[in-house]
């Protein structure tokens, strides 16, 4: 399974790249697979390089308070690295 936090896009250049911010860490996606007009201050989901889709600001703000919520969780002890994921124990 693959989950992608919302990333806030800060530049695009020319060639359709732009650069994104994912919780403070900056890279480079490309735009193409997007159909629809993204602008600098929009969110988008990314995979691989990709920006996959646009989503709203209201819903990028929830998804990263859960991730945060969720990576203090595990910070503060009280979810383990390995909770959530039933499989992992068999492997």
């Amino acid at each position: 399974m693959c989950l992608s936090i919302p990333s806030r896009v800060v530049e695009i250049d020319a060639d359709n790249m732009a650069t994104v911010d994912t919780m403070g860490v900056r890279r480079k996606v490309t735009l193409d697979l997007i159909g629809e007009e993204v602008l600098v201050g929009d969110y988008v989901l990314i995979h691989v390089g990709f920006a996959m889709s646009k989503i709203s600001q209201e819903e990028a703000e929830e998804s990263i308070k859960t991730y945060e919520e969720i990576v203090e969780a595990m910070n503060s002890g009280g979810i383990d690295h390995e909770e959530g994921d039933s499989d992992y124990a068999s492997r």
